[in-house]
């Protein structure tokens, strides 16, 4: 009796660990493979999302509001864009929200937390012909290129002319920095901003056949030299732009996502960030989290990090989903992405002949940069 008890107990606590990283491991290759009838169910959840926006969000005096507003519709640009590059059949569908989405992104009120930090306008013309950095428009700068490389129609006059002026002074900027930085707001430079920057730069390259290839080389060579902890292998997450002094610990989060976007502008430094954001895995029964500080470092977290539990940070770990897919590393795609759906709680739904599939949590920054981030690989430099 004892011993049948016993074996009845080491199955319920064999099932109790089996099962969930079974049932949450059920779409990871489905993910990893880029499975079309998945994709295109999320993609219709972002579509809705786009087609019922409103520049409300973005309002307010509380800076993050803008910053999650922006980075929502260029990441549905960037996800919808990579899944019309993956499926040219879908052009006629997506493309026409990618440039929605990227639009919006370049709007006045998606960067009015960034002229109100800097107390100017980063789009006026006597701006762009000066030396500050303004970093944070890259974002929609990348947003609107990628719509410019999938969607036939022309952008508004008006917008593809202020476009190539900020493409024209964010190369002008980078080649005067030694250091391969330049300034998000006064006094700050972000290593993940400033590759977004060389993202935007390099999909511009693509657009005009213009490759900049001399100013994207000096941006990597100093990405390894200066913006590169060469102990762990992460990037710091905020230096001085003008010495390279490093003002925060290298951290995962701005490394994770420093990898994904590093990838349309240079395949060799994204695959140096990943080795070192792969370094921070930790793993458990089947499930993994990118740990946000290196080594012994203890660190809480923040809007960047995202929640830091046990040192694990949750925005580190589906960032991580990206490089992971566009390198190569499908086993520690398909543990990160276990710890995703786990604490993600997805959602797959009919309404008539549409399939939507979304996360619960998250809201819509959160759906939207899991969209670019699991069907990243088309957009990686040639």
């Amino acid at each position: 009796m004892v011993m049948r008890c016993l074996f009845a107990l080491l199955g319920a606590i064999g099932a109790f660990t089996l099962l969930p990283r079974a049932w949450c491991g059920l779409q990871a290759d489905a993910w990893y493979d880029g499975d079309p009838a998945l994709t295109h169910a999320y993609a219709e959840d972002l579509v809705a999302f786009e087609a019922g926006d409103t520049a409300a969000r973005a309002a307010g005096t509380n800076r993050y509001a803008g910053e999650w507003a922006l980075v929502t519709h260029q990441m549905v640009a960037l996800g919808l864009a990579q899944l019309v590059m993956a499926h040219p059949e879908w052009k006629a569908e997506l493309a026409p929200v990618v440039r929605t989405a990227a639009l919006r992104s370049f709007g006045p009120e998606m960067r009015d937390f960034g002229t109100r930090a800097w107390g100017e306008d980063a789009l006026d013309p006597a701006v762009l012909a000066g030396s500050h950095g303004h970093a944070y428009l890259a974002y929609a700068a990348m947003a609107v290129g990628m719509s410019l490389l999938v969607d036939d129609d022309p952008l508004p006059a008006d917008v593809r002319t202020t476009y190539d002026a900020l493409i024209a002074a964010y190369i002008r900027r980078l080649d005067a920095s030694t250091t391969g930085l330049i300034e998000t707001y006064p006094g700050e430079a972000f290593p993940t901003d400033v590759a977004a920057v060389a993202a935007a730069i390099a999909i511009h390259g693509r657009v005009t056949h213009d490759w900049h290839r001399a100013t994207l080389d000096r941006w990597g060579d100093a990405v390894r030299s200066v913006q590169i902890d060469p102990v762990s292998g992460l990037v710091y997450q905020r230096l001085d732009a003008v010495t390279g002094t490093p003002h925060d610990s290298p951290r995962a989060s701005g490394t994770g996502l420093a990898a994904y976007f590093a990838g349309f502008a240079d395949r060799t430094v994204a695959r140096d960030l990943t080795a070192g954001l792969l370094r921070q895995e930790r793993q458990f029964d089947g499930f993994g989290g990118i740990r946000e500080y290196p080594g012994d470092v203890a660190g809480s977290g923040d809007v960047d990090s995202g929640p830091v539990l046990l040192g694990i940070s949750v925005s580190a770990t589906g960032f991580a989903l990206a490089p992971c897919r566009a390198y190569g590393h499908r086993a520690s795609f398909n543990r990160l992405y276990r710890t995703t759906d786990l604490f993600g709680m997805p959602v797959a739904e009919s309404a008539g002949s549409v399939d939507t599939f979304r996360f619960r949590t998250g809201g819509p920054i959160g759906n939207a940069l899991l969209l670019a981030f699991l069907t990243s690989g088309p957009e990686v430099a040639p």
